[in-house]
C-alpha cells in the first residue's frame, strides 16, 4: 500500500496537471468504489466545476473543488490515476472517470477493487469519517518529541504497530515505520510506552528525516503513458532492512529478520535493534 511519500507524490503530479482544469464530465463506474455517492450524485457534483487546489490529509488525497465539495480517494493496494487524452483507452480496471474541458481525462483504476472515493461538502472535511480521527502529519507543527512521547507513553502495545495507528501518527506503513526504528535504534517489538524520552527524539527525527528523503527521491512518474503509478516508489533508495530478509545490515553486518507484526511484516536488525 503506497504511504505517505508515494501519496505525497502523487499529489504533487496532479497538482501540476489538473489544477485549474474545468470538469465537464464525471461518471462513477464501479459503485462501490464511492458508497456513500450514488452514481447520479456523483456527476452532479463534480460536473461543471473547477479544480482549485490538490492537497493531502494522511494517505487521503483531497481535490478541492469550485462549488466548494472536495473529492476524498484513498488509493490503497492498487488505485491508480491516470492523466490520458480523452481518446486514450481505458485501463483495464476503470472505476471513474473525470473528463476535462481541454480534451484530457482523468482516469482511477484499481485491480483489486480496495480503492476509495467520496465526494463531500468541503466544509465537512474534518468531521468526515476517514479523516475525523487522523493523527498530526508529520511534518506538521503538532507533530513534537513531546507529543510522540505522550502519544507513545498511553500504550502498551508493541512499538512498531503503534506506529503504524494512523490516529497516532498518519503516513507511516511497513517499510518507513521499519526504516525508522532501525535507524533509531529500537527494536520493534519494544512497548511503546516502555521507550525513554531520551530514544524518542531520534526516533521522532528519524521518522521525518526517512519520509522527507524518500519524498525527495520521488515515486516513478511515467510521463509517456501518464501514469501516476505509486507501485514502483523509490524507497529502495532510503531502505536498509525492508525487503531485505537475511542480508546483512549495512551498519553492523548482522543478518537482517523478518517477523510478522498485525499481520505484517517487520524487518529489523536484531543487533542494532536489540532493545
Amino acid at each position: 500500500m503506497p504511504e505517505l511519500p508515494e501519496v505525497e507524490c502523487v499529489v504533487r503530479q496532479l497538482r501540476r496537471l489538473i489544477a485549474g482544469k474545468n470538469i465537464v464530465h464525471a461518471r462513477l463506474i464501479r459503485p462501490g468504489l464511492a458508497p456513500d455517492n450514488s452514481p447520479r450524485q456523483f456527476a452532479d457534483w463534480l460536473r461543471n466545476t473547477s479544480i482549485e487546489s490538490v492537497g493531502r490529509r494522511g494517505k487521503h488525497i483531497l481535490i478541492n473543488l469550485s462549488n466548494q465539495r472536495t473529492l476524498i480517494t484513498h488509493l490503497r493496494m492498487t488505485g491508480r490515476f491516470s492523466y490520458l487524452d480523452e481518446s486514450a483507452d481505458d485501463p483495464a480496471h476503470t472505476h471513474a472517470i473525470l473528463l476535462f474541458d481541454d480534451g484530457k481525462k482523468l482516469v482511477f483504476d484499481d485491480q483489486r477493487h480496495f480503492g476509495m472515493m467520496m465526494v463531500v461538502r468541503s466544509k465537512d472535511l474534518n468531521e468526515v469519517r476517514c479523516l475525523a480521527d487522523l493523527g498530526p502529519e508529520p511534518f506538521s507543527e503538532e507533530f513534537t518529541v513531546e507529543y510522540l512521547h505522550r502519544t507513545l507513553g498511553r500504550s502498551a502495545r508493541q512499538i512498531k504497530l503503534v506506529l503504524l495507528d494512523q490516529t497516532r501518527v498518519v503516513g507511516l506503513g511497513n517499510i518507513y515505520a521499519s526504516e525508522a526504528l532501525h535507524r533509531s535504534g529500537i527494536n520493534p517489538k519494544t512497548p511503546a510506552n516502555k521507550i525513554s524520552k531520551r530514544r524518542i527524539g531520534p526516533l521522532h527525527r528519524e521518522i521525518v528525516a526517512v519520509l522527507g528523503e524518500a519524498i525527495a527521491n520521488d515515486a516513478q512518474f511515467d510521463s509517456e503513458s501518464g501514469d501516476l503509478d505509486t507501485s514502483y516508489g523509490r524507497y529502495e533508495t532510503v531502505s536498509k532492512v525492508y525487503d531485505r530478509e537475511g542480508q546483512p545490515c549495512l551498519n553492523c553486518g548482522t543478518q537482517i529478520r523478518r517477523i510478522t507484526q498485525g499481520a505484517r511484516s517487520t524487518y529489523f536488525c536484531p543487533r542494532c535493534q536489540a532493545r
